[in-house]
C-alpha cells in the first residue's frame, strides 16, 4: 500500500501530529509526505518528499488574522497551477490534515482521501460553536478542504468521528513540575505588545517569540526566540500557558494539568470555536490582552482532569488503513 500523508505547514499543530502519524504509518504501509504553508515555527523531524509555499493565513501583530497580507502575500496562481500538476495517481490512498493543495486536487479528480485534522471536526453540528455565527469563517472551514470523508481531532468526543487530541509523545515523556513562572506563546501578537501588558503583573513570564532572534528581558518579562528544546523545558515546568486558541497547545496544556488561559485570534472563526468549546469547559478566554482578566487568571485556582488516550495507532489501523 502506498500512502500520501499531506499537512498544513501554517501554525504548529498539523507538524506537530505528522510527528506522531507518520512513523505508525511507515509501519504499515510506503508513506509520502508534502506540506504546503509557510508559517510554522516547528520543524519536522522526519524527510519531507514535497514542499509547497500553498496558501497560509497571514496576522497582524495586535492579535488579529490580516485579510490584506493574506490576499496579497500568498500565490493564488501558482496554487492553482501546483493543483492542477500534482500527481496523485500512483497513491492507494492520501491522508490529508488540512492541507489544500491535495484536497482540491483528489476532489477534481476524485482520488481516495480521508481528512484527519482538527478542522475537520469543525464540520459536526455537535462541536461547540460561538452563538454568532461566522458565515465566512463557516466557509473556509468547509471549502479549504473539500473532503466526504473524514476524522475529526478535538478536546472532547462530540460525535463518534470526533478522536481526543494526539499528544506527542514529546509531551507524554515529560516530568511535569510547576515552580512559578508562566508560559506564553502568542504568535499573533508583538513583543511589545505583550510585554507592555504581563509586566504590570507580578510573576515570571517566559515568552516564545517569533519575532525574536536574541534572548531578552524587561523587568519580569523574559522573551525566547522559538527553539523547541527550550520551550519544551519551560511547558515542562510552568505553572501555566498563556496561548492564542489553537487546538494542540491548548490541548498539550489541559493534558499536562497546566492552568490554561487562551487569547482566539481577531476574526480566525476556527479559534473562536476552540473558545467557545475551552470555555464549556471552564477555561477562560479573552478576545484581548486584559490586564485585569489575566490577572484574575493568575490568581484562580484552575484545574481540570482530562483523559488523552495514546490511541493514534488504532485509529490509523482500524479507521483509516481499512479504506
Amino acid at each position: 500500500m502506498k500512502i500520501l500523508y499531506s499537512f498544513q505547514g501554517t501554525g504548529n499543530g498539523h507538524v506537530a501530529r505528522a510527528q506522531e502519524i507518520v512513523p505508525i504509518l511507515k509501519k504499515y504501509a510506503s508513506v509520502d509526505t508534502l506540506i504546503s504553508g509557510h508559517q510554522s515555527q516547528l520543524k519536522a523531524d522526519f524527510g519531507v518528499d514535497f514542499q509547497y509555499k500553498g496558501v497560509s493565513l497571514l496576522y497582524n501583530k495586535t492579535g488579529g488574522l490580516s485579510y490584506r497580507k493574506t490576499f496579497t502575500e500568498n500565490n493564488f496562481l501558482e496554487a492553482v497551477k501546483n493543483i492542477q500538476q500534482i500527481e496523485l495517481s500512483k497513491y492507494d490512498l492520501i491522508i490529508n490534515d488540512y492541507e489544500p493543495l491535495t484536497g482540491w486536487a483528489c476532489a477534481l479528480k476524485k482520488l481516495p482521501m480521508i481528512e484527519l485534522s482538527h478542522q475537520a471536526s469543525m464540520l459536526f453540528k455537535e462541536t461547540p460553536k460561538p452563538d454568532k455565527k461566522d458565515l465566512l469563517g463557516e466557509l473556509v472551514l468547509k471549502y479549504y478542504v473539500p473532503s466526504k470523508k473524514m476524522i475529526g481531532f478535538h478536546f472532547e468526543n462530540y460525535h463518534p468521528q470526533i478522536k481526543k487530541p494526539v499528544i506527542r509523545h514529546k509531551i507524554r515523556n515529560l516530568n511535569p513540575e510547576k515552580k512559578g513562572f508562566y508560559l506564553v506563546y502568542l504568535p499573533s501578537f508583538s513583543d511589545k505588545n505583550i510585554t507592555k501588558v504581563l509586566k504590570q503583573i507580578p510573576v515570571e513570564w517566559k515568552v516564545f517569540s517569533k519575532y525574536s532572534k536574541l534572548q531578552l528581558r524587561e523587568n519580569n518579562v523574559e522573551i525566547f526566540p522559538i527553539d523547541e528544546i527550550q520551550y519544551l523545558k519551560a511547558f515542562e515546568n510552568c505553572e501555566g500557558i498563556l496561548c492564542n486558541a489553537g487546538f494542540e497547545s491548548p490541548a498539550e496544556a489541559l493534558f499536562m494539568d497546566k492552568k490554561l488561559f487562551v487569547i482566539p485570534i481577531h476574526n480566525q472563526y476556527e479559534q473562536e470555536c476552540n473558545a467557545c468549546a475551552l470555555d464549556k469547559m471552564g477555561i477562560p478566554n479573552s478576545k484581548v490582552l486584559k490586564l485585569e482578566e489575566i490577572q484574575n487568571w493568575i490568581n484562580s485556582d484552575q484545574h481540570l482532569k482530562v483523559d488523552y488516550p495514546d490511541d493514534i495507532e488504532e485509529i490509523l489501523v482500524k479507521e483509516v488503513l481499512t479504506l
